[in-house]
Protein backbone atom coordinates (compact mmCIF):
# COMPACT_ATOMS: atom_id res chain seq x y z
CA UNK A 1 0.00 0.00 0.00
CA UNK A 2 1.41 3.33 -1.08
CA UNK A 3 1.63 6.01 1.39
CA UNK A 4 -0.99 7.88 -0.53
CA UNK A 5 -3.52 5.33 -0.13
CA UNK A 6 -3.32 4.92 3.12
CA UNK A 7 -3.52 8.77 3.52
CA UNK A 8 -6.97 8.11 1.38
CA UNK A 9 -8.40 5.21 3.79
CA UNK A 10 -7.51 7.34 6.59
CA UNK A 11 -9.51 10.65 5.58
CA UNK A 12 -12.47 8.06 3.87
CA UNK A 13 -12.22 6.51 7.99
CA UNK A 14 -12.78 9.79 9.37
CA UNK A 15 -15.02 11.06 7.26
CA UNK A 16 -17.31 8.43 7.75
CA UNK A 17 -16.72 8.33 11.59
CA UNK A 18 -16.99 12.01 12.31
CA UNK A 19 -21.13 11.84 12.48
CA UNK A 20 -20.83 9.39 15.66
CA UNK A 21 -18.01 11.20 17.33
CA UNK A 22 -20.55 14.95 17.19
CA UNK A 23 -24.15 13.13 17.92
CA UNK A 24 -26.02 13.92 20.35
CA UNK A 25 -26.61 11.16 23.72
CA UNK A 26 -29.01 8.95 22.90
CA UNK A 27 -29.86 6.11 24.98
CA UNK A 28 -27.70 5.32 27.86
CA UNK A 29 -25.35 8.28 29.55
CA UNK A 30 -24.66 8.80 33.14
CA UNK A 31 -25.80 12.15 34.92
CA UNK A 32 -22.87 14.61 36.36
CA UNK A 33 -25.50 17.15 38.00
CA UNK A 34 -28.71 17.76 38.98
CA UNK A 35 -30.24 21.20 38.31
CA UNK A 36 -33.46 21.43 39.90
CA UNK A 37 -36.49 18.67 39.76
CA UNK A 38 -36.40 18.68 36.18
CA UNK A 39 -33.38 18.93 34.81
CA UNK A 40 -29.89 17.46 34.91
CA UNK A 41 -26.67 17.71 33.13
CA UNK A 42 -25.33 14.55 31.86
CA UNK A 43 -21.81 13.15 30.36
CA UNK A 44 -20.89 15.48 27.97
CA UNK A 45 -21.93 18.40 29.51
CA UNK A 46 -25.83 17.85 27.58
CA UNK A 47 -28.47 19.51 29.75
CA UNK A 48 -31.63 17.66 29.74
CA UNK A 49 -35.14 18.49 30.34
CA UNK A 50 -37.47 16.08 31.24
CA UNK A 51 -40.86 15.75 28.86
CA UNK A 52 -44.03 16.27 30.32
CA UNK A 53 -43.28 17.79 33.75
CA UNK A 54 -42.68 20.80 35.40
CA UNK A 55 -41.07 21.76 38.50
CA UNK A 56 -40.60 24.30 40.83
CA UNK A 57 -38.18 26.98 39.31
CA UNK A 58 -35.30 28.28 42.03
CA UNK A 59 -36.65 30.38 44.99
CA UNK A 60 -40.29 29.21 44.43
CA UNK A 61 -42.43 26.90 47.02
CA UNK A 62 -41.11 23.01 46.99
CA UNK A 63 -37.81 23.90 44.69
CA UNK A 64 -35.08 21.91 46.88
CA UNK A 65 -37.53 19.14 47.74
CA UNK A 66 -38.02 18.35 44.31
CA UNK A 67 -33.84 18.95 43.78
CA UNK A 68 -33.50 17.19 46.24
CA UNK A 69 -35.84 14.08 45.11
CA UNK A 70 -34.60 13.90 41.64
CA UNK A 71 -30.69 13.80 43.00
CA UNK A 72 -32.08 11.08 44.96
CA UNK A 73 -33.78 9.21 41.90
CA UNK A 74 -30.63 10.35 39.04
CA UNK A 75 -27.71 11.69 40.86
CA UNK A 76 -24.25 9.90 39.44
CA UNK A 77 -26.48 6.88 37.87
CA UNK A 78 -27.11 5.35 34.49
CA UNK A 79 -29.78 6.87 32.77
CA UNK A 80 -31.75 5.53 29.65
CA UNK A 81 -33.19 8.83 27.57
CA UNK A 82 -36.24 8.06 25.47
CA UNK A 83 -36.95 11.30 22.79
CA UNK A 84 -40.23 12.16 21.82
CA UNK A 85 -41.30 14.07 19.01
CA UNK A 86 -39.13 17.33 19.81
CA UNK A 87 -35.11 16.92 19.96
CA UNK A 88 -34.64 19.82 22.14
CA UNK A 89 -36.59 23.20 23.39
CA UNK A 90 -35.92 26.54 22.86
CA UNK A 91 -33.05 26.89 25.56
CA UNK A 92 -30.81 23.81 23.62
CA UNK A 93 -31.47 21.63 26.34
CA UNK A 94 -32.62 17.94 25.09
CA UNK A 95 -36.06 17.22 25.75
CA UNK A 96 -36.39 13.30 27.09
CA UNK A 97 -38.07 10.85 28.63
CA UNK A 98 -35.89 9.50 31.32
CA UNK A 99 -35.39 6.24 33.09
CA UNK A 100 -33.13 4.47 35.85
CA UNK A 101 -33.56 0.60 35.30
CA UNK A 102 -37.83 0.52 34.62
CA UNK A 103 -38.19 3.28 37.21
CA UNK A 104 -39.92 6.05 34.70
CA UNK A 105 -38.27 9.29 36.66
CA UNK A 106 -40.58 11.87 34.68
CA UNK A 107 -43.28 10.07 36.43
CA UNK A 108 -42.03 9.48 39.58
CA UNK A 109 -41.30 13.08 40.44
CA UNK A 110 -44.95 13.70 39.82
CA UNK A 111 -46.24 10.81 41.73
CA UNK A 112 -44.19 11.87 44.68
CA UNK A 113 -45.30 15.47 44.42
CA UNK A 114 -42.60 17.66 43.27
CA UNK A 115 -43.76 18.75 40.04
CA UNK A 116 -46.35 19.24 37.89
CA UNK A 117 -47.83 16.64 34.99
CA UNK A 118 -47.90 19.68 32.46
CA UNK A 119 -48.61 18.81 28.58
CA UNK A 120 -45.80 20.49 25.74
CA UNK A 121 -47.02 19.12 22.39
CA UNK A 122 -46.38 18.05 20.51
CA UNK A 123 -44.41 15.91 23.23
CA UNK A 124 -47.27 13.88 24.93
CA UNK A 125 -46.30 10.32 24.48
CA UNK A 126 -46.81 9.44 28.03
CA UNK A 127 -48.87 12.57 29.53
CA UNK A 128 -52.10 10.78 30.15
CA UNK A 129 -49.96 8.42 32.23
CA UNK A 130 -48.46 11.83 33.81
CA UNK A 131 -51.41 13.23 34.30
CA UNK A 132 -52.72 10.16 36.51
CA UNK A 133 -49.54 10.18 38.70
CA UNK A 134 -50.05 14.05 39.49
CA UNK A 135 -54.18 13.30 40.68
CA UNK A 136 -52.37 10.25 43.08
CA UNK A 137 -50.15 12.78 44.66
CA UNK A 138 -52.67 15.38 44.79
CA UNK A 139 -55.27 13.02 46.73
CA UNK A 140 -52.58 11.24 48.54
CA UNK A 141 -51.54 15.38 49.69
CA UNK A 142 -47.78 14.90 48.92
CA UNK A 143 -45.02 17.40 48.29
CA UNK A 144 -46.83 20.54 46.52
CA UNK A 145 -50.53 19.39 47.20
CA UNK A 146 -49.93 19.44 50.70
Amino acid sequence: MSLRSGFVIVLVLAFLLLPLACREPSGTTTVTRVIDGDTVIIEGGYHVRYIGIDAPESGEFYYLEAKQINEGLVAGKNVRLERDVSDKDSYGRLLRYVYVGDDFVNAEIVRQGCAWAKAYPPDVKYQVYLEAMEEEARQSKRGIWR
